[in-house]
C-alpha cells in the first residue's frame, strides 16, 4: 500500500518521475504555507479595520501593514509546529472544518443581505469591466489560476486514507468522502462568489471579508476573519507536517548516528503539559517558518499568489501523474479509446494551466512594480 502520494508516484511510475514529483510535491507544501500566511494576516489586518471602520465612519484612513500580522502568524506556527503528532489530532481537522463552514456561510449571508437590500443585482453576465481586451484576458486567467488552488488535495489524499479503518475498504471510503468533498467545496466557491459579485459587481474584492464591501454589522465581519485566520493556523500544520516528517526522516536516516536528530529535552512551560523538544526539529521547522514569511513579505498579494500557486501544481499533480499512474495500474492499451479520451483532457488542462501561469505572473509583476 502506498502511504503518501509521493510514494505512489515513485512505485508506480518509477525514479525519475519519483524525483520531479517530490519537487513539486516540496513546492506546493511551501507555496501552500505562503499562500496561508498572506491569507491570515490580511484577516488578522482586517478585524482591526473592522474596528476601526466602526469607531471613526467609513471613511477613516483605517489603513494598516500586513507585516506585522505575517510576523505574529510566523510566532504562532513556530510554536506550534514543535508540538508532536499534531496532524494525528481529530480536533485539529473538527475545528478546521467549523471554521471552514462558518466563515462561507458569514460570506455568503452578508452577501445575499447586500444584494437585497439594495434591491438589485449588480454585475453583468460579461464579468468585471476592463480598459482593454488584454486585461480581461489576464483578469480571467487569474480566475482559473485561483480556482485551481482550490483543488489541490491530491497531495494529502492518500496520507489520509492510509489512517482510515476498514470494512468498508479504505478505496471505498475514500472515494466517498473525495466525491462529497468536491461536490461540497464547489458548492461553496460558487455561493461566495456568486454572492460578492450580486452584492458588489465590478467593485468585488478579492476576499468578501477583508476587502471591505461590509463594513457592518462589524462583529459579524470580526467573527469571520477571526474563524479564517484559526482554521488556516490549523491548515498550514496540516500540510507542513508532512514535509516536515519527510525531512527529518530523510535526516534521520542519512546520518543514523547525529545528536543533532536523536537528541532530546524535557521542556516545561507554565501550565501547558510537558512535551520534548529536538535540536534538529525546533531548528528545521523555525527556518522553514521564517522562510515562508519572508516570501509573504514579499509578495503579499492575495488573489496573484493564490492563481501562481494554483497554476504551477494544479496540472502535474491533479491531473499528468494521477492519469499516468491509472495508465500503469490498469494496463490501458496505448491508442485505445480510453486511452485517447484521458490524454486529449491531460493535453487540454495543460494549455489552460499553462494560460493560468502567464496571466498570474502578469499579475505578480504588475503588482510588484506598480
Amino acid at each position: 500500500m502506498n502511504r503518501s502520494y509521493l510514494q505512489a508516484v515513485h512505485t508506480i511510475l518509477g525514479y525519475k518521475n519519483g524525483l520531479v514529483c517530490g519537487c513539486l510535491v516540496y513546492f506546493s507544501v511551501f507555496k501552500t504555507g505562503v499562500v496561508y500566511t498572506i491569507t491570515s494576516s490580511i484577516s488578522m489586518r482586517a478585524i482591526r479595520q473592522s474596528n476601526c471602520y466602526h469607531e471613526e465612519g467609513h471613511d477613516a484612513a483605517c489603513e494598516f501593514d500586513d507585516k506585522y500580522y505575517m510576523l505574529l502568524f510566523g510566532v504562532i506556527q513556530i510554536f506550534t509546529s514543535q508540538i508532536p503528532n499534531i496532524f494525528h489530532t481529530k480536533w485539529l481537522s473538527i475545528i478546521s472544518a467549523i471554521m471552514s463552514f462558518t466563515y462561507s456561510f458569514i460570506g455568503m449571508g452578508l452577501g445575499l443581505a447586500q444584494t437585497i437590500g439594495k434591491g438589485k443585482i449588480e454585475g453583468s453576465i460579461s464579468g468585471i469591466s476592463t480598459t482593454n481586451p488584454t486585461q480581461k484576458i489576464w483578469l480571467s486567467a487569474q480566475a482559473l489560476g485561483d480556482i485551481a488552488f482550490s483543488y489541490t488535495f491530491s497531495l494529502i489524499l492518500l496520507e489520509i486514507q492510509s489512517t482510515l479503518k476498514s470494512p468498508p475498504s479504505q478505496k471505498v471510503t475514500m472515494k466517498k468522502a473525495s466525491t462529497i468533498a468536491v461536490f461540497t467545496t464547489t458548492i461553496f466557491y460558487l455561493c461566495c462568489g456568486a454572492s460578492g459579485y450580486a452584492a458588489f459587481g465590478d467593485l468585488t474584492p478579492g476576499n468578501l471579508l477583508t476587502g471591505f464591501g461590509f463594513y457592518e454589522p462589524y462583529w459579524l465581519v470580526d467573527f469571520g476573519n477571526a474563524c479564517i485566520a484559526l482554521h488556516l493556523v490549523g491548515g498550514y500544520q496540516i500540510y507542513s507536517q508532512t514535509l516536515f516528517a519527510i525531512v527529518e526522516r530523510w535526516y534521520a536516516e542519512k546520518f543514523p548516528e547525529s545528536t543533532f536528530a536523536k537528541d532530546t529535552r524535557s521542556m516545561k512551560v507554565s501550565l501547558l503539559p510537558e512535551f520534548r523538544l529536538n535540536p534538529l526539529r525546533l531548528c528545521f521547522r523555525t527556518a522553514y517558518v521564517v522562510l515562508t514569511v519572508a516570501v509573504g513579505m514579499l509578495f503579499p498579494y492575495f488573489n496573484e499568489v493564490v492563481a501562481f500557486a494554483g497554476s504551477v501544481i494544479f496540472w502535474p499533480l491533479t491531473n499528468y501523474f494521477p492519469v499516468e499512474m491509472y495508465f500503469v495500474q490498469k494496463k490501458v492499451v496505448p491508442w485505445s479509446g480510453k486511452w485517447i479520451v484521458l490524454r486529449i483532457y491531460t493535453i487540454f488542462c495543460l494549455f489552460v494551466i499553462i494560460f493560468t501561469l502567464a496571466g498570474s505572473i502578469e499579475g505578480l509583476i504588475a503588482k510588484r512594480f506598480a
